[in-house]
């Protein structure tokens, strides 16, 4: 496919129905050549490369001293909510409080499934748990902004929790729907949040937007804002910040209001990080509580072995500058792929991220999961259509999320290029079925 011309530029608006036909008999003669050629290329998770995570190879020395500050022996039993030098280090990074943060294991997702399950099991605060309102004749529900992160919506799932669609827009979720709903709706619990970088679109909360939720009335008392800050410091091309929600919900009259999550993943390493969760001092006591009942404490040794490491937020930040330089060609490849084939065509949107992990595209209307199947037959693996959205239905059929990570250099531009042909080709067939 490597040098092969890949047509259609001009908006497909202005093209006739013989021209259209024509165009498409030469992108599928391009495509079965690429079939052909029997490519195994995956752009379907945000996995770090090899490369990245070689950046952190140093860490895996063991400590050379396990001691801590308080005398503990990190190599023994102890310290339910993490070491103290660890808490320290990523409230200074992060803007929270060391006293406000349990550190617990290599992935958030561990952490936000197990405060869900809580919230299932006890309620919190004095509410009823949330179990209870199916033998009232009710269901638990989340407001969940779209696109959105798949693994949350896998979430819900599980747990039977049902998810209500809300747009996200240039600055966050539609607030307008969001506290019309919330107002109204004392079944609605709480609402999935990705405030930096968003996965899979990029998008940044604005100050206004994490005010509102912060401060919005809401119908459940016992309302939780899942906020995972899962990027805050994973910044590509221009450093972005938001408001910290948690101060803003004690501002506005809501302490315990927000969960923060985050996590070392896509920092260090995926399958040896550390998370954490913050919140309010009363929500951070109530599930200390029900932490002692599952464990004696996550792995120290572990959490010893990134204050080691990292030793200053600005090491950490350091950090991540070399990580973006390693995720920058690669973001600018596809993103400079994009524009040069497919801008003015009419056949693809996409948005361009500051930071994160993910390209979010836009086909036209029913075409996404034509696309991601023809990739798929031509040897490249994506995430699937409709994997953006609660119970994976796209109602538009439109959402792609392009993970550039993993792949290098070279594989990404093959799969890349075959992906714009796949648009060309499921985009024109739409048209011509019109």
């Amino acid at each position: 496919m490597k040098g092969a011309q890949m047509i259609m530029i001009q908006p497909v608006n202005t093209l006739s129905k013989p021209e259209l036909e024509k165009q498409l008999s030469e992108l599928c003669r391009q495509y079965e050549d690429v079939k052909g050629k029997g490519l195994k290329l995956n752009m379907a998770r945000g996995k770090p490369a090899a490369s990245q995570l070689d950046l952190s190879m140093d860490m895996l020395q063991l400590p050379a001293d396990c001691t801590l500050e308080d005398g503990t022996d990190a190599r023994n039993y102890g310290i339910l909510d993490g070491i103290s030098e660890c808490r320290k280090l990523f409230a200074d990074l992060l803007g929270l409080k060391a006293e406000q943060i349990i550190i617990g294991g290599n992935a958030s997702l561990n952490t936000m499934f197990d405060t869900l399950a809580s919230l299932f099991l006890f309620g919190t605060q004095g509410h009823k748990p949330w179990s209870q309102l199916k033998y009232e004749g009710h269901t638990p529900k989340f407001l969940c902004p779209v696109p959105g992160y798949d693994r949350h919506f896998t979430m819900c799932e599980e747990l039977g929790v049902e998810m209500i669609p809300v747009p996200l827009l240039e600055d966050g979720p539609d607030m307008e729907v969001v506290t019309e709903l919330a107002a109204k709706d004392e079944d609605i619990k709480g609402m999935w949040c990705v405030p930096v970088h968003s996965n899979p679109q990029g998008v940044c909360y604005s100050d206004k937007t994490v005010r509102a939720l912060a401060a919005m009335e809401t119908a459940a008392d016992d309302f939780r804002i899942f906020w995972d800050n899962a990027y805050a410091i994973h910044h590509i091309y221009e450093e972005k910040t938001v408001l910290n929600i948690i101060e803003e919900c004690e501002k506005a009259g809501h302490p315990d209001r927000p969960y923060f999550f985050f996590s070392t993943s896509k920092i260090t390493f995926p399958g040896a990080g550390v998370s954490l969760i913050s919140s309010s001092d009363a929500n951070i006591r109530e599930l200390k509580g029900h932490m002692a009942a599952q464990t004696i404490g996550h792995d120290k040794l572990n959490q010893l072995r990134h204050v080691q490491f990292f030793k200053t937020p600005e090491n950490i930040r350091r950090h991540m500058e070399k990580l973006a330089g390693e995720l920058r060609p690669k973001f600018d490849m596809v993103l400079e792929s994009l524009d040069k084939e497919l801008k003015g065509s009419g056949l693809l949107k996409w948005h361009s991220p500051k930071g994160g992990y993910f390209v979010s595209v836009d086909t036209l209307p029913g075409c996404a999961k034509r696309t991601v199947q023809l990739a798929k037959e031509a040897g490249v693996t994506l995430t699937g259509a409709g994997a953006t959205w609660p119970y994976g239905k796209d109602p538009e059929d439109r959402n792609i999320r392009i993970a550039p990570s993993f792949p290098t250099i070279d594989e990404l531009e093959k799969a890349v290029e075959i992906f714009i042909l796949c648009v060309k080709i499921a985009g024109i067939e739409k048209l011509l079925e019109g």
